[in-house]
């Protein structure tokens, strides 16, 4: 959840390391920190809040360094303050920055305080710092120290640490965090992600589970988990940065709704025509997987999995293959039954996902047939894992409350039903209508975004309001999900989602004229019971929000403030119903004068338990 740059060279590095956090600042932002050596000293700069209050520090201390390691926190242990805030340096000589949770960090501060070490902060990472001091009393040598060290730890981590008596070197660590180096001319880098070096280079290698790495100017140095010397294959990226700036949006969340049917078009694009999908856009034996597949387990955490239990609807409606959702940091640690030949999809933005990543590593173990993953990163920990992978080409997220990459999850898991669904007798009908109104719904999103000034004004009425309930049936019941969340992680307001028939098994007994409910209304099959549902919150003198097809006779009154949504087929209805309920979070948001790209307490990419 934190981020991390690092480099090594001739060249001073700081602006390398700035512009490195700035990319990630998404990732993690309570604090930020550099480390750097020159002419044999170890400087250290930290500030709490965003990168900028570090790079004005920076710039007012006229920071120098060839090395240097930086970090954006997103806090674990401690609160959020320059003394927690990374890197963490141990005897003035070694400096460390970490992304993840080492577990047993008191066991081990406990034994270091009795070995004379002097802890500063309240994090788990200066622990490491304070192992590895030690372990060089023992070895003198940077890399056998780290590998020492590392054994001794607990839980998950990607560390990077400088010594400053040895000025041309990083070591780097990874167990459950990701790492990546970048490889330049003369120099050399490091990064939680990619997006921090796209500046300064394309090539790149993706560290395994478990590997260390030494770093210099000119060489990179791997040892696996056994203890051997490893290669690991050199990758030329194609991705690109594509959020560099909010392209005159207020915030980049906005940005992001409003570009939805550009992703959508491009998650489509050769993969889906009136003819059918292209042949294996799910990979190479996806086919015969596919043919075999009795049963679909679906794995995700937060949005992700909304787009999963909302996928378990088309599954078993349209393909007619049992399919069960569920949340990743459950599965992982509870014993399961596998079915015969039983696909395992996990669905993940960033592909770094701990909870999901150690899903799919149990699902290996258990006797999974094989395993697909949804992702928006290609080359991320997810995607290197699985046995098949689909990207969902939504491009760069910057705003913490996913928009683009949900919608474009959704598309893609559409797409599954189909190429699942044509091996399991899914009528020729029905396919043909999904893949027709797949190739509609860039416009249908489009038309949806023109209710813009609607829902603005809509949400004027949520000024003073501090709680609210979703209510949807069938699969826009994890939209109303989805909708639930948006409102509170970027508004602060506590919400709420119910399948609209639930409301009778004890919600009802919330509704007052304080407690707004919003509705999803297509109109489908179960609108009249819907109908029914609307009337008993009604009976209660509770005001009402709803998102209807104009065709669904909901009428306006002085209860009830209806948004006319435009018409669409229905396998695509969750996904159009999502962009109100995305942009009522956002102009809600913005009356409360919330952090709208970057919510209190909240990180972009999950790399922790």
């Amino acid at each position: 959840m934190c981020g991390i740059v690092g480099a090594v060279a001739e060249r001073n590095v700081v602006q390398i390391l700035l512009e490195g956090l700035r990319r990630l600042e998404y990732r993690g932002y309570d604090s930020a920190g550099v480390a750097l050596i020159h002419n044999g000293q170890l400087n250290t700069v930290k500030r709490t809040g965003k990168v900028q209050s570090l790079s004005d520090a920076i710039n007012s201390e006229n920071g120098l360094g060839a090395t240097g390691i930086a970090h954006t926190r997103w806090a674990t242990h401690g609160s959020v303050t320059e003394t927690n805030a990374h890197p963490h340096v141990s005897t003035e000589r070694f400096a460390v920055v970490h992304n993840g949770i080492i577990e047993n960090h008191k066991v081990l501060r406990e034994a270091l305080i009795s070995q004379g070490y002097t802890f500063n902060s309240d994090t788990d990472t200066e622990t490491i710092a304070h192992s590895i001091a030690e372990q060089m009393k023992i070895t003198g040598d940077l890399l056998q120290s780290v590998l020492n060290a590392v054994k001794t730890f607990h839980g998950a981590y990607g560390t990077v640490v400088v010594d400053k008596e040895d000025p041309n070197t990083m070591v780097v660590a990874r167990s459950g965090s990701p790492l990546v180096i970048g490889l330049g001319f003369g120099e050399n880098f490091i990064a939680s992600d990619q997006m921090a070096l796209l500046p300064v280079t394309r090539r790149f290698i993706f560290l395994e589970e478990g590997d260390v790495a030494e770093i210099t100017r000119t060489t990179v140095k791997i040892i696996d988990t056994d203890g051997n010397e490893v290669e690991r294959d050199i990758i030329e990226s194609l991705v690109e940065h594509d959020a560099g700036d909010k392209a005159g949006y207020r915030h980049y969340m906005l940005k992001e709704i409003y570009e939805q049917p550009s992703v959508i078009r491009n998650t489509l694009k050769d993969r889906v025509s009136a003819d059918g999908l292209a042949d294996n856009i799910f990979g190479r034996d996806s086919e015969s997987i596919f043919a075999k597949t009795e049963y679909v387990k679906i794995i995700a955490c937060g949005t992700s999995y909304h787009a999963g239990v909302t996928a378990k609807y088309w599954l078993e409606q349209y393909a007619g293959v049992s399919c069960d959702v569920e949340i990743a940091s459950e599965f992982r640690y509870r014993k399961s039954v596998v079915p015969a030949n039983s696909l395992l999809v996990t669905i993940s933005q960033s592909g770094e996902t701990a909870d999901t990543l150690a899903a799919l590593k149990l699902a290996k173990e258990i006797g999974y047939t094989s395993s697909l993953a949804i992702c928006n990163v290609d080359g991320s920990s997810l995607v290197r894992e699985s046995a098949l992978s689909f990207m969902t080409r939504a491009g760069t997220e910057i705003g913490v409350a996913s928009t683009k990459a949900f919608t474009t999850q959704l598309a893609c898991l559409l797409m599954l039903t189909i190429a699942i669904g044509k091996h399991k007798n899914m009528p020729k009908e029905v396919q043909q209508n999904v893949l027709e109104a797949l190739l509609t719904l860039p416009t249908k999103l489009e038309e949806t975004l023109q209710l813009a000034s609607e829902v603005e004004d809509l949400a004027e009425e949520f000024s003073d309001k501090y709680h609210s309930l979703f209510l949807g049936r069938g699969d826009q019941y994890p939209i109303a999900m989805e909708g639930a969340l948006k409102l509170k992680e970027i508004s602060y307001i506590h919400a709420e989602a119910y399948a609209s028939g639930e409301l009778k098994h004890g919600p009802l007994a919330l509704i007052d004229a304080e407690m707004p409910v919003i509705v999803v209304a297509p109109n489908n099959e179960l609108l009249e019971k819907l109908h029914s549902n609307v009337e008993e919150v009604r009976a209660r003198g509770g005001i009402m929000y709803v998102f209807a097809d104009k065709e669904a006779q909901f009428e306006s009154d002085e209860t009830m403030r209806v948004v006319n949504v435009p018409h669409c087929m229905e396998s695509i209805a969750p996904i159009v119903y999502t962009i109100p309920l995305q942009l009522l979070s956002y102009y809600v948001a913005l009356i409360k004068g919330t952090d709208v790209d970057q919510p209190r307490n909240l990180a972009k990419s999950v790399t922790v338990e």
